[in-house]
């Protein structure tokens, strides 16, 4: 006798602060804080211990492309009012900011954290930016400021070149590079970007309307960036990339229904690549973006317009869930950092190198009271766990704990 089929999976936890469409998901370092983006403009920060709202503004007048940490304290936004944002938003910020969630109402004057940066960037593409750290060496004072923090590169579309990108330094807000279309590919419209930088090297993966993505090479300060690598996997305009956190390789998804994974070049095997995906899949589902990879490197996640949320095997690129709970199509997924192990440190641009120590002391009061235990085990118990968050056009957040 066979036994009987379980029961679909369920969300854990479902958040329901929006009124429009959730278009970005990002985990703040240590994973204190979950921050929601929708196509209003609308940004909530989520105490994950409690599920309760931190912290409610209107970034920007349009929707919401893609959001980003830098350090312990700020948060970047980027908009379709072409404006990208640098927010201070630390926990000892949110006492004097708004926590009325747009589902709610809007305040009369919703009180927006410090403004720190505001970059005028094209967004027309609907394509969010990239950002990791800045690799170069920096000069200076031997001495640092606590309250420096390190300097990022921010990759986006050029405004005037159709296929170029834009490469921008943080916080200085200058233009640090331009990788200049590829004229002997017709790609149309840059649609997503990854970048990364170590020491004076720069790299950047974008896909393309055409459904092209090319891999492109700084060697060195004020060099031409150089293609390494290009394929067309794609029949429909690419909608997602994402690098792998062991940098070894990276995933694209499309508005077909093709999932390719590609090789990342190495410093050693720069002019060696082979100009073909590692592998192709035929997923038999259109339409899945918001990719993004668990930081141990191993799964996967995609939104399907079908609302479904896949796990794919990063090796494999074979399926190995399938979550469906909302009622209409998704568009953005998030990991909760996890412990990477040691020969895949997890560094993909939207997540930092060092803060783990330095934000765990904001964790709760330092007191020996039981309501502060009580809340450090909370804390401890929501930073540790291994969420994986889907958000989509019903407004929602679903959050999963199924691995």
């Amino acid at each position: 006798m066979s036994s009987p089929l379980l029961p679909p999976p369920q969300p854990t936890f479902v958040l329901r602060g929006h009124s429009a469409q959730i278009h970005a998901l990002h985990f703040t370092p240590s994973n204190i804080r979950l921050l929601t983006a929708d196509a209003d403009g609308w940004v909530v920060s989520w105490n994950l211990a409690y599920m309760r709202a931190t912290a409610a503004w209107r970034a920007h007048s349009n929707a919401i492309l893609g959001l980003g940490s830098w350090g312990s304290d700020r948060v970047i936004t980027h908009g379709r009012d072409n404006r990208l944002l640098v927010w201070q938003l630390g926990s000892s910020d949110e006492a004097r900011l708004d926590k009325i969630l747009p589902v709610d109402g809007i305040a009369a004057q919703p009180k927006q954290p410090w403004l720190l940066h505001a970059l005028p960037v094209n967004a027309l593409n609907f394509c969010p930016f990239a950002m990791c750290y800045d690799g170069m060496p920096q000069t200076g004072s031997a001495v640092k400021d606590a309250n420096a923090v390190d300097p990022i590169l921010i990759a986006v579309p050029n405004a005037i070149d159709n296929g170029g990108v834009d490469i921008f330094q943080l916080p200085s807000q200058k233009r640090a590079a331009t990788i200049y279309s590829d004229r002997s590919t017709t790609t149309g419209m840059v649609m997503a970007l990854n970048i990364l930088a170590e020491t004076t090297r720069i790299q950047v993966a974008a896909g393309f309307e055409s459904g092209h993505t090319m891999v492109f090479l700084q060697a060195d300060p004020g060099a031409s960036f150089e293609r390494l690598y290009c394929a067309q996997p794609h029949t429909q305009p690419v909608l997602s990339m994402a690098i792998s956190p062991c940098r070894d390789h990276y995933v694209s998804s499309s508005a077909d229904a093709q999932i390719a994974k590609h090789p990342l070049p190495s410093e050693k095997s720069i002019f060696k690549t082979d100009f073909k995906p590692i592998k192709i899949s035929a997923t038999k589902h259109a339409g899945q973006q918001g990719i993004s990879y668990r930081s141990d490197g191993k799964i996967f996640a995609t939104a399907g317009w079908d609302s479904a949320v896949r796990v794919y095997s990063a090796r494999t690129l074979k399926e190995v869930a399938v979550l469906r709970w909302h009622k209409e199509g998704c568009y953005s997924t998030a990991f909760a950092a996890i412990q990477p192990p040691a020969k895949c440190a997890a560094d993909d641009g939207h997540s930092t190198r060092t803060e783990e120590s330095d934000n765990t002391a904001d964790l709760a009061p330092k007191t020996s009271s039981g309501i502060s235990s009580v809340q450090l085990k909370r804390d401890e118990t929501a930073r540790s766990t291994h969420w994986l968050v889907a958000g989509g056009k019903d407004g929602k957040v679903s959050l999963w704990n199924i691995y």
